[in-house]
């Protein structure tokens, strides 16, 4: 008897994990993606694993637990760690890639694999007796998100997020910028730092204050993820705000007077090429004109040209306490797993780790084998907890974070961090050693 292919739904960062994960363990794949036959609001691209809020993967530290997850996902044989590291771009103590070449490089790699049948069209219905990982990500189609709610018998909840415009390097005025990464004093530094004074600051929150912004339809809520906050919503909290958020000054001294600025703007290579420059932490919903007019005043940026402007689109998700269990399996339709930020976690890496974790699944569904899922040391377990809880009475999508990691008793509290990194990868180690035996 054939082993039975399984449906993934979604090319982006946990589709293709998934997909890469059932191919190497035998299981044959129908990949789905519906580009380029309709586009979401935010990709542009017929390149699988596109990546459009930010180049950045963050921490590439072992001690932070985002660092940790992508160390995990490494020894999991992780496609996107495989292909980040081969398109990495300078960014200091963060992993950053060249977009187009980390999507070409996944999609090469996917559509070599004889087991994966990718197919280009839109997927609307979900069928509970098809084993299926849904990774159709954040930006789920309107049909296939009401399937979804349909087979769960509960509405899905929204918040939305921001994407940080881009702008082309020539337009940037150098002698009103200088190279720097945050406290480093010695080499030149990764990022282009763009400093205000007093009054530039103020003039600059001033008109963020007065910038027409993209409206809300009447029936959606505005309900943005604390991490991902766009400026002018962070400005409102108080003129300071962005001071203390993104355009920080601290750890940068501007070479021209020798002082750290009242605030700056960092800029972030955004290919290996350094034509392009992603704002960081720049996520807006100004309309066009008004970025054009507002992201000027920032001295560096006064003649900038835009490659891609800030824009605001609706993530969808599920209740993950109510709707899925350890194995990422819907509670409701076991033979349909979540993958990607539709599942509740937020963030590419914690996305395409959730690609991995619902592959595996899915594979031993197909040959009839045990389900599995990672111990809550380990930064994979600890985001499976997250959407497992049932404590917290309003559930959010949440990036890997130390706080959600089986906890490290008696451990010093500077010493935490490393410790609970090394008990990760020592119980990740013991636990890959368990799934190869069965």
């Amino acid at each position: 008897m054939a082993m039975e292919r399984v449906r993934v739904i979604g090319g982006g960062l946990a589709g293709c994990e998934a997909a890469w994960r059932l191919a190497r363990t035998g299981v044959g794949v129908d990949l789905y993606e519906m580009k380029p036959v309709k586009f979401s609001p935010a990709h542009t691209s017929e390149l699988l694993a596109e990546l459009v809020c930010s180049n950045s993967l963050r921490s590439n530290e072992i001690e932070s637990a985002v660092g940790l997850l992508k160390e995990e996902m490494r020894r999991l044989g992780s496609l996107v760690m495989e292909a980040a590291d081969i398109c990495r771009v300078p960014a200091g103590k963060a992993l950053a890639v060249d977009r187009e070449r980390f999507a070409a490089s996944v999609t090469s790699r996917v559509e070599a694999l004889a087991e994966v049948r990718l197919i280009r069209e839109e997927v609307t219905t979900l069928d509970p007796e098809r084993l299926t990982v849904l990774a159709a990500g954040p930006l789920v189609s309107e049909p296939l998100a009401e399937a979804l709610a349909g087979l769960i018998g509960a509405g899905h909840l929204h918040f939305y997020d921001a994407i940080s415009p881009i702008v082309t390097a020539e337009s940037i005025d150098m002698t009103r910028a200088f190279i720097q990464s945050r406290y480093d004093e010695t080499g030149q530094g990764d990022y282009l730092n763009c400093p205000m004074s007093e009054p530039e600051y103020a003039n600059f929150i001033e008109a963020l204050g007065e910038a027409d912004r993209v409206e809300v339809r009447p029936f959606e809520e505005a309900r943005y993820f604390e991490g991902c906050l766009p400026i002018e919503v962070m400005a409102e909290r108080g003129a300071d705000t962005l001071r203390f958020g993104p355009m920080k000054p601290v750890g940068l001294t501007d070479p021209t007077t020798g002082q750290r600025p009242h605030a700056v703007v960092q800029l972030r290579r955004e290919n290996a090429a350094g034509t392009l420059y992603n704002l960081v932490g720049f996520q807006t919903r100004m309309k066009r004109p008004a970025q054009d007019r507002v992201l000027r005043l920032i001295p560096a940026l006064a003649q900038a040209e835009f490659a891609r402007y800030g824009s605001i689109h609706r993530n969808t998700f599920i209740h993950g306490p109510k709707h899925l269990n350890a194995r990422l399996q819907l509670i409701e339709a076991p033979r349909v797993l979540l993958a990607g930020q539709i599942s509740g976690v937020e963030g590419y890496v914690e996305s395409a780790a959730m690609g991995i974790l619902a592959g595996e699944n899915a594979a031993r569904l197909a040959s009839d084998r045990g389900l599995v899922t990672p111990p809550p040391t380990t930064a994979h377990g600890a985001l499976v907890a997250h959407l497992t809880d049932p404590t917290p009475r309003n559930f959010q999508p949440a990036n890997v974070n130390f706080g959600l990691f089986a906890p490290a008793p008696g451990v010093p509290k500077k010493q935490r961090k490393a410790f609970m990194a090394q008990r990760a990868l020592s119980d990740l180690t013991a636990w890959m050693g368990e799934l190869a035996e069965n």
